[in-house]
């Protein structure tokens, strides 16, 4: 049986990753259950319900969101960037029959893949706290998914243009640290002006929360298919860009 050209890509990820998986898990671990056990105790006891819900609820899944966001964005940047222009890692695997689509598209789905692993990680914790509500707590896990995919797609456009790792910055500063801002991971939009509120709605991050908060508390989206079409066609029109830059990238 073929397997298709990106899975040797993928497998050789996992591989090199697996050596260091727990310190890698706890690494992703660790920021966002601080953010949610400072806030959601700390804040959110001087705070009412929301939606009917306390606050560490409503922030426990927006941390999902942002945890599987900053994961396969780290890991399009940053790790993407090295196999790419320092260790050189891109070269060796163009000299074999794989093409640069299955390598893009094995760097997507690695991203993804740790993307998951983070946001895996963040609901077996909040699950452990008891702030899940039913058997539909369980679609979080593609939910989770097509969050991550889009984010991993969005990370490999800025990791084609990028000269040199400073230049992953200002993709922070410029576009993750706002959306996580507005797209309410730790506060409801309404509290925004409307007009911002409108600009965080279309967000991809705001899709992702969109969809795994009702589910965490027990309810079905509205308009659930709408945020999977949503991230679905982020993805998609991320990764042929994508591809496109670094095509154009590698072959000046």
């Amino acid at each position: 049986m073929n397997r298709p050209g990106f899975f040797p890509v993928w497998q050789r990820n996992f591989l090199v990753w697996k050596k260091l998986a727990l310190p890698s898990i706890l690494g992703n671990l660790a920021d966002p259950l601080i953010y949610m056990l400072g806030l959601g105790y700390g804040l959110g006891a001087m705070l009412p319900e929301i939606g009917g819900q306390p606050y560490i609820a409503f922030l426990a899944a927006g941390t999902i969101c942002a945890s599987t966001m900053n994961a396969a964005t780290f890991e399009a940047l940053y790790s993407s960037f090295s196999r790419m222009h320092v260790q050189k890692t891109w070269d060796a695997i163009l000299n074999t029959p794989l093409g640069l689509t299955d390598v893009v598209a094995g760097e997507l789905l690695w991203a993804t893949t740790k993307s998951f692993f983070s946001g895996c990680a963040i609901l077996v914790v909040v699950t452990a706290m008891g702030l899940t509500n039913g058997p539909l707590a369980l679609l979080i896990l593609p939910a989770i998914v097509l969050t991550g995919l889009a984010f991993a797609a969005l990370g490999l456009i800025w990791n084609a243009l990028a000269p040199s790792y400073d230049f992953f910055m200002y993709y922070f500063t410029l576009l993750i640290t706002p959306m996580t801002l507005i797209s309410g991971v730790f506060f409801p939009t309404d509290q925004l002006p409307g007009w911002l509120a409108a600009i965080g709605g279309w967000l991809p991050l705001a899709q992702g929360v969109a969809l795994i908060r009702p589910l965490l508390a027990g309810h079905w989206p509205a308009d659930a298919l709408i945020h999977i079409m949503a991230l679905l066609a982020t993805s998609a029109v991320a990764f042929a860009i994508a591809l496109r830059l670094t095509r154009r990238r590698l072959l000046k």
